[in-house]
């Protein structure tokens, strides 16, 4: 019964979301990667960007740059201050952000159909003439500095740093820079290294920009053409020539005194892109072992052992450049050892057996109806799109997303498990209150 509702529901989705292709529209407006996507939702647009300004793009300047130029941009125009912007964004319930990623400047708003030319309008002035006054850059600096401070006694951060930097090599952009190095870099830096870099990598070259919800699609083109008419430069995203590797077994311990549980992460570099032959099969597989409730790690490790909370698989950072898969979870001190253990144990079994038939039947329910629901709301729709289009994909892919998965077979999803993975070479890394025999992470990571 159960089986029979869900393919109901799917069916309801995927009527409802069909031909994503032909409701959407992609066209290039004053040098923009413009998609925009009409839906059922009445009067409210969502807004999502990405610009490629990142945190890679910092090398071999000031590594802090990055994301304090994109903590400047809701501070002020050249023609509106900050409380102005402020105060337009607040009389009609319209809103903006800006976040900085690895290799992003990601832009966020939301608005009523009728506010779409104020918000455009603000967007615009944001990303093109920031103020970037000496005030505001020393209060995004302390901002930035506490933030930082805080991630040094964060054990998921700590962890997620210490393996990324011994997964990738020097140069590669998913590497991260020790959190340390930032403090350093956020205290020497200067609005001029901010202004230096907003004029080489803000721009509209390489900008995408995904309007969905009740749009007003002749009018937002428009509206793009006039606001950024005018503006150049851009940079593209970096994308290495030579994928990442493992680089043999390795074992990084980052000691922080005083914590309730230790944060580890067992993975490795995949050198794949989503886009890669292998990747969708190997992401399949991956959900069997720890996507959710259901998958393999939480039905053993937490349900059946009680050796955690939470523990999870999957593949992160590759949308543009090759990425990692990994294991993350979490244990009690008294129980780290045996947590790896039975991590280990699970991991070596699925990958040397893979996974069975019913798990992918019912895996592959659980993928694509997730997908639909996704796709059910503005945000989630928007957001689909945007990666889609940062992975190299157009429309007509995510109309094929469920039969791409559909398509996939046992034999295929094993193999990339075995191809693409080697747990002898994986990286384990451990963050918390590990003892007196814990070495500090600069000794292992270097």
């Amino acid at each position: 019964m159960k089986s029979k509702i869900l393919a109901a529901l799917l069916f309801v989705s995927c009527s409802a979301s069909a031909n994503m292709a032909e409701q959407g529209q992609r066209s290039e407006v004053a040098g923009i990667n413009l998609i925009t996507y009409r839906t059922n939702v009445k009067d409210v647009v969502v807004i999502l960007g990405a610009l490629p300004a990142g945190d890679a793009m910092a090398a071999p300047g000031n590594i802090a740059i990055p994301t304090l130029t994109g903590m400047m941009l809701d501070r002020g125009t050249t023609a509106l201050d900050k409380f102005a912007i402020a105060d337009q964004l607040d009389s009609v319930g319209a809103e903006i952000s800006f976040s900085v990623g690895a290799q992003s400047l990601e832009v966020r708003a939301k608005c009523l159909k009728k506010d779409l030319p104020l918000v455009i309008g603000l967007i615009a002035s944001q990303l093109r003439t920031p103020a970037l006054l000496a005030q505001e850059f020393d209060k995004v600096t302390q901002q930035f500095t506490g933030a930082l401070q805080g991630s040094l006694q964060n054990t998921d951060a700590r962890a997620q740093e210490a393996f990324g930097r011994a997964i990738f090599p020097e140069g590669h952009p998913n590497r991260p820079r020790p959190i340390e190095e930032y403090l350093a870099a956020a205290k020497s830096a200067t609005l001029d290294e901010v202004k230096t870099f907003h004029a080489k990598f803000y721009g509209p070259a390489h900008l995408t920009l995904v309007l969905a919800g009740d749009v007003p699609v002749a009018q937002a083109q428009a509206e793009i053409a006039k606001d950024f008419s005018g503006w150049s430069g851009g940079q593209d995203y970096i994308r290495p020539a030579k994928p990442a590797s493992s680089r043999g077994p390795r074992e990084v311990s980052v000691v922080l005194a005083d914590k309730p549980s230790v944060s580890v992460i067992l993975g490795q570099a995949t050198g794949l892109r989503y886009r890669d032959p292998g990747a969708l099969a190997l992401r399949v597989g991956t959900a069997v072992l720890g996507r959710g409730f259901t998958g393999r790690l939480m039905g053993t490790i937490r349900d059946k052992e009680g050796l955690t909370y939470n523990i999870s698989a999957g593949l992160g950072e590759d949308s543009i450049a090759d990425g990692s898969w990994d294991i993350s979870a979490t244990f009690a001190p008294e129980l780290l050892n045996k947590g790896i253990a039975a991590t280990r144990r699970e991991l070596n079994k699925w990958w040397k057996e893979g996974i069975t038939e019913t798990e992918l039947t019912e895996r592959k329910q659980g993928i694509v109806g997730s997908y639909f629901v996704g796709l059910s709301t503005t945000v989630g729709l928007a957001n689909a799109i945007l990666t889609s289009a940062q992975r190299g994909y157009d429309l007509a892919w995510l109309d094929g997303y469920p039969q791409a998965i559909n398509a996939l077979t046992r034999d295929q999803v094993n193999s990339a498990i075995k191809t693409h993975l080697n747990p002898s070479s994986m990286v384990l890394v451990k963050a918390g209150s590990l003892g007196a025999g814990g070495r500090d992470v600069e000794e292992d990571v270097r």
